[in-house]
């Protein structure tokens, strides 16, 4: 499997024969979820989403999965040629982080980014239209001359958060995948506007939000704030850096949003992106265009934009 990393399991989506499997991994291969429990004497729900209501239980059966797929006989599917669609189908809902990473907020041109000088704010994806997985996925918007990428580290809610901590929010983490926030940077900007910038218009287009390559548990990762991340545009490595850049961590993003709003469990948050996206240099992403995003720990998710 390619982009591996020291996790004992992980959970995907397959398209196979015409629709979503969802599929246990384990080292290259990836098993059928349903077929696999009843091979081993278990039940589990035949969706990745539906694992959610009842992480710590789902954990549980999964490492026990995990443990008896090799000899089970069930069939596997060779995870590095599996056509995968997005891990979670679907979030309940997804908040993104805006301009979360030191080295990001240097790059726009912010005058001061001194943490206290910084407000944490959150911005939403439509998550039926805008996930999406693997390959020739995107559809550029229309109407944009400056569609952008952006790395981002994804936290998956494991279980209802209503005014948590900052000291307690990583325990309702699940787990974690790769996400790439695509924005269309002239639909975002309204300057003759009092309210300056359209977050839903820059940043709500169908397909803008690639998720993958697979879902890996909180359990397995380490630490989060630890994490090398890199993308790169038609082969050329354009962001480099690493989740340690987080102006506010992800536990504090956590406590945050749910002084905001109830989190429940499978609803996502996009915790930010460093440095090395288009718009400071002019450079912009264009059909045809392929993007890799990879993630320590996690894997690498490739999508391309379509004709």
């Amino acid at each position: 499997m390619a982009d591996a990393s020291p996790k004992s399991w992980f959970l995907a989506n397959v398209a196979a024969a015409g629709s979503n499997t969802a599929c246990l991994g384990v080292a290259d291969s990836l098993y059928p979820l349903a077929p696999l429990a009843v091979a081993l004497g278990r039940s589990a729900p035949d969706s990745v989403m539906a694992l959610f209501a009842d992480w710590e239980g789902s954990k549980s059966l999964l490492a026990a999965l995990a443990d008896g797929a090799a000899t089970s006989g069930v069939e596997s599917i060779a995870a590095g040629s599996a056509d995968l669609l997005a891990p979670l189908l679907y979030p309940g809902k997804i908040l993104c982080a805006g301009a979360n990473y030191y080295d990001h907020m240097a790059e726009m041109g912010f005058p001061d980014v001194r943490k206290e000088t910084q407000r944490l704010f959150f911005f939403m994806k439509p998550p039926r239209q805008a996930v999406v997985g693997a390959g020739r996925t995107v559809e550029m918007p229309r109407d944009t001359q400056k569609f952008d990428w952006e790395i981002e580290l994804a936290a998956v809610i494991g279980k209802t958060a209503r005014y948590v901590t900052p000291e307690t929010a990583l325990n309702y983490v699940g787990a974690y995948t790769v996400a790439i926030d695509l924005s269309a940077r002239d639909s975002n900007q309204a300057p003759d506007q009092f309210y300056k910038l359209d977050w839903v218009a820059g940043k709500g287009n169908d397909t803008c939000c690639p998720l993958g390559p697979w879902i890996v548990p909180a359990d397995s990762l380490g630490d989060p704030q630890q994490l090398a991340m890199k993308l790169w545009v038609n082969g050329v490595l354009k962001q480099d850096s690493d989740s340690s850049k987080m102006i506010f961590s992800i536990a504090e993003q956590i406590a945050r949003a749910s002084q905001i709003m109830t989190l429940e469990p499978g609803d996502l948050i996009l915790t930010g992106t460093p440095a090395g996206v288009g718009v400071p240099r002019k450079e912009f992403l264009a059909v045809g265009d392929s993007i890799e995003a990879e993630i320590e720990g996690i894997g690498r998710l490739r999508v391309s934009i379509k004709n």
